[in-house]
């Protein structure tokens, strides 16, 4: 598995320019907050057999939206413990907004247009990168998306200096080679 810093690095390589960056502040929890809506309209009970005799509950109701974010932030621990810490207190707002919204009787087209919405502010910050989104070229950006918008923001209130100035280091020479590609 790769490192944080060879995560967030690769991503950042295309997301230098402040516009760029701050597009990715909104795009990306609409991004995410819509994709989770959607997906919270799916939901299963399973028995609670093993919780039963503590809590007294027969029954747990989870959400594919649920399953996906324990997933991601696992994955998030296991690259970086501070910063999956963080995205939890930022992002734990956002999919509780979820839940609120799921039972709405427009909630899928909600979903879809701030998804559309989450993408052209995306592409309007890389049109000022010159520079096309990382997941192009490896999908796995896509989980590393919010991870760099929980990471800017974690270095903007001043955390986390060594890992951020790591992280630039790679990400400029990383750019490096991608501008000297670009121009043969």
């Amino acid at each position: 598995m790769k490192s944080v810093v060879e995560q967030l690095s690769t991503y950042k390589s295309v997301h230098l320019n402040r516009k760029n960056i701050n597009s990715h502040f909104i795009g990306v929890p609409m991004i995410i907050w819509s994709i989770a809506l959607l997906l919270a309209s799916v939901s299963f009970e399973i028995d609670a057999l093993f919780i039963n005799n503590y809590l007294g509950v027969e029954q747990v109701n989870f959400t594919l939206a649920a399953i996906l974010s324990v997933t991601v932030l696992f994955y998030y621990l296991l690259l970086s413990v501070p910063l999956a810490l963080f995205a939890f207190i930022l992002f734990g707002p956002l999919m509780w907004s979820v839940h609120e919204v799921v039972n709405m009787e427009h909630h899928i087209i909600i979903a879809i247009s701030v998804f559309v919405i989450g993408w052209i502010i995306q592409f309007i910050g890389h049109y000022y990168e010159k520079a096309k989104p990382a997941f192009l070229d490896d999908i796995n950006q896509l989980f590393i998306g919010p991870l760099f918008v929980i990471a800017e923001i974690y270095f903007l209130l001043g955390l986390g200096k060594i890992l951020d100035k790591s992280i630039t280091e790679k990400a400029v020479a990383k750019r490096r080679v991608f501008e000297q590609q670009k121009a043969q």
